[in-house]
């Protein structure tokens, strides 16, 4: 008994690591270069490209700030470092906050760099209060690493969490409801960006307590996967045909409900790679994970339009191709990246990957 408990313990590990993965690559979906500003897009709306590319978005990056956030809220409640405040958020800005804004000033510096030595079509630096606003997300969103505001609201999850992990249920669903009411009503900013972060974080803490992560392994394949089956459709249906106006309601809360069925069954996908001959693969990429999703989106400023030349934008014959792969090109990239900081600055290395790379 002991012996499968320990076996599954490890599974479930190898399985939080690999959903790491697939959820930044669908990060990247989201973020794919395309060569074309909102006015042309809006053009190519509905065409097989768009199409092509809306669906990669939706199924993929559906899942990603979810499951994320769930798995976070998930590993916090059983963490014994969660109950010391004071080294529990010490250790978070290490980890979450200190890397966020050196990677928003890096990107400031190659991005917009690049723009004024270049010509390159990115945002540049327009008043203090700009800078401030790119490097430290305090009230809106930043225009250069917009993946960024996860782990602004990540690192604001975490200065809570001592406080969660001592609440009882009860306490815990009303926050949760409260969340995913904000979700629906678009409240958030500029306390949160994101009012799903803390759903998902919240929910995670639950689901640590009630072995709902169990609970979704031993579902048959079809059952986890059918309700993101049926409502993957309609949401993309919608995100190709939006109705002018503001977001409803409805709309919001079928976005969360495509959210928590997305999680459900990437998480249970995780779970089958983590048995199959996949997992070493996706293992070794997993320390990598932290400085993919930190840095893909420099890459992609920068890469993109070199790689553009050859392939085209959205809407040229090879465009299709590139878009497929650019989760992997830009893995490589960060790879090599990441191998060489670990070689030749490995402090450096350590402190842009969270501490995942350049461990003593």
């Amino acid at each position: 008994m002991l012996e499968t408990m320990t076996a599954d313990a490890a599974r479930r590990s190898d399985a939080i690591a690999i959903a790491r993965v697939i959820c930044i690559v669908g990060v990247v979906y989201v973020h794919a270069w395309t060569g074309l500003n909102g006015h042309d897009l809006e053009v190519l709306r509905g065409t097989p490209q768009d199409s092509l590319r809306w669906g990669l978005m939706e199924v993929f990056g559906r899942s990603a700030v979810p499951l994320l956030g769930l798995i976070s809220g998930w590993l916090v409640e059983a963490s014994s470092h969660t109950q010391h405040w004071v080294r529990h958020v010490g250790r978070k800005m290490r980890t979450i906050l200190l890397p966020m804004i050196l990677w928003n000033a890096l990107a400031i510096l190659f991005v917009s760099g690049a723009a004024w030595a270049l010509g390159l079509s990115a945002p540049v630096p327009q008043s203090t209060d700009w800078m401030f606003e790119e490097l430290f997300i305090v009230s809106r969103n930043p225009d250069i690493n917009v993946q960024m505001p996860f782990l602004r609201d990540l690192f604001l999850c975490m200065v809570a969490a001592p406080l969660f992990v001592r609440l009882p249920g009860r306490a815990l669903a009303l926050i949760a409801l409260g969340a995913a009411l904000s979700h629906l009503l678009g409240w958030g900013p500029p306390v949160l960006m994101r009012a799903s972060i803390l759903f998902f974080f919240v929910m995670g803490i639950i689901a640590r307590r009630e072995g709902l992560a169990d609970r979704v392994i031993a579902l048959p394949r079809l059952a986890a996967a059918m309700p993101f089956l049926l409502l993957m459709p309609v949401q993309l249906y919608l995100s190709m045909h939006p109705v002018p106006g503001p977001p409803s309601i409805g709309a919001a809360a079928l976005d969360l409900a495509v959210r928590v069925s997305a999680a459900l069954f990437f998480w249970r996908l995780a779970w089958g790679l983590a048995g199959s001959p996949a997992r070493g693969m996706l293992l070794r990429i997993e320390p990598y994970a932290f400085l993919f999703f930190c840095s893909h989106l420099i890459l992609i400023w920068l890469g993109g339009p070199l790689l553009g030349t050859v392939f085209g934008k959205l809407g040229s014959p090879l465009y299709p191709a590139y878009l497929l792969v650019q989760p992997l090109l830009v893995l490589f990239a960060v790879v090599l990246l990441g191998s060489l900081l670990n070689r030749t600055a490995p402090g450096a290395a350590r402190l842009l990957s969270g501490g995942r790379l350049a461990r003593v």
